[in-house]
């Protein structure tokens, strides 16, 4: 008597078999698959980047920009010009009154890197930290600015950098998200600053948890599965690839579905996986210590921050850690209260400089990018006579570390006061452009077409600043 022909062998044989076995390609990371490892067009000193969006402005002048000036000059009511007041105003030129930084600055390091005290224990690692002093923007407002440094665009949707960098080199890890965003905020762009645009929608970035809630929640929604067997959860995956696959023959092209089908099943593959990499539990004490964890201060960053290098081990191309507070009030943006920085900066110090410790020590520094910066910075003057800084987009700090860039350095100036970028200035697209650069993609190749035009990160601008790289 011949055995009776199982489920899936039926599915198999049916006429949705070669949906099926092509379904079943995707799923053990066949060469159709989008997000399969692609070979960089350029030699890659980068594999995967880290990105610590400090939201909101952090000020250049009280933390990495030292400017003697502003405490020479502090209480004075001078003339500034910038296009903050310009586009608030419509006149360029106000007088305001110069604030000096709450904060000493102090050499740091072999290297003799300036830095206040405001962030003590990331000054301990000047040495590995490449400074750009002299970055500036486009956008004055929040909104803008933050879709300009995570889009390279403010007045059109246009695809995330992580969709971006996902689109150029596919993921390392076919069982993650090869693009996850930690503690997003829904504000200044929302889901826009980790999503793919006219991207194909499997560029999409996973995010995990939000701003302001506890990192202790952040993880993806219905993981796991305790109501049914694993063989029931497979026998139930069958029939759904069987469906799919119809409507994928009934709808060829249609990039949406094609995403929902490779959803389901990456959402199957990381059931296996993903647990384990979101579970902290495993830790050690020491680890724990070392990111601040077992500090009330700390804790919420430092498990986002430990999470990101757990992430970054499993060969997750693109991993944004957002530090905001709120939709209404991003968390550096101390317009009538400066001291709040230090708040802040209590809340993100420790992790980062133990992200640093702990990369570093594991051999993941020399193959991974660190990016730390805001949106914009900040003025050297009070904000209306009072205790804050305005926004500042035409020159801050941002710092790189490792994945190729030189330690110890800093690159560009501002004026005297801090204010705007006056030599070796790097605009947003020259940033975008070189962290491309260094994962081994070519900005000005890395395009796609859609509604007739190519479309880039860096729009028709950006140059490598090869200056800052080793």
């Amino acid at each position: 008597m011949s055995q009776p022909i199982s489920r899936r062998g039926l599915l198999k044989q049916a006429g949705c078999g070669f949906g099926y076995l092509a379904l079943a390609g995707l799923a053990a990371g066949s060469s159709d698959d989008p997000l399969a490892p692609k070979t960089p067009v350029l030699p890659a000193r980068a594999k995967r980047v880290i990105f610590l969006f400090m939201q909101g402005g952090v000020s250049q002048v009280d933390s990495f920009d030292h400017k003697p000036r502003l405490a020479l000059d502090d209480g004075k009511m001078m003339s500034f010009v910038d296009s903050r007041l310009l586009a608030n105003t419509g006149m360029g030129e106000s007088t305001q009154r110069v604030m000096k930084s709450l904060w000493p600055f102090e050499q740091h390091g072999e290297c003799g890197r300036w830095a206040s005290g405001l962030f003590p224990e990331i000054n301990r690692h000047v040495d590995d930290l490449c400074f750009l002093h002299a970055v500036h923007t486009e956008g004055v407002a929040h909104g803008p600015a933050t879709l300009f440094l995570h889009c390279g665009a403010a007045n059109q949707v246009r695809p995330s950098m992580g969709s971006w960098v996902l689109y150029g080199l596919g993921s390392e890890n076919a069982n993650l998200p090869g693009f996850v965003t930690i503690g997003p905020s829904s504000g200044n762009g929302g889901a826009r600053n980790y999503g793919p645009a006219f991207l194909p929608a499997i560029y999409q970035g996973t995010s995990l948890g939000k701003a302001g809630a506890p990192a202790s929640k952040a993880t993806i929604r219905n993981l796991t599965n305790s109501h049914l067997s694993r063989d029931t959860q497979e026998r139930e995956l069958d029939l759904l690839r069987a469906l799919n696959a119809e409507q994928a023959r009934l709808r060829p092209g249609d990039t949406e579905l094609d995403a929902v089908v490779a959803s389901y099943e990456l959402a199957w593959r990381m059931q296996g996986h993903a647990p384990d990499v979101l579970d902290l539990a495993g830790e050690t004490k020491e680890t724990f210590s070392l990111y601040g964890i077992d500090e009330p201060a700390t804790e919420n960053f430092g498990r986002q921050c430990l999470l990101a290098r757990r992430l970054c081990e499993q060969g997750v191309r693109f991993i944004q850690v957002t530090y905001g507070d709120s939709t209404a009030n991003p968390a550096w943006d101390q317009h009538s209260n400066l001291p709040k920085h230090g708040d802040h900066a209590r809340a993100v110090d420790r992790p980062i400089a133990g992200l640093l410790t702990d990369l570093k020590h594991r051999g993941l520094l020399d193959d991974t990018l660190v990016w730390w910066g805001s949106e914009f910075g900040r003025t050297p003057y009070a904000e209306k006579n009072g205790t804050g800084r305005d926004h500042n987009p035409n020159g801050f700090t941002v710092w790189l570390a490792g994945g190729g860039v030189r330690p110890g350095f800093a690159f560009g100036e501002t004026d005297e006061f801090g204010l705007k970028a006056v030599r070796d200035k790097v605009h947003m697209h020259d940033l975008h452009a070189t962290i491309l650069h260094l994962l081994g993609l070519d900005h000005e190749r890395l395009t796609f077409r859609y509604s007739g035009r190519d479309f880039r990160l860096t729009d028709v601008g950006g140059r490598v600043v090869h200056e800052v790289l080793v």
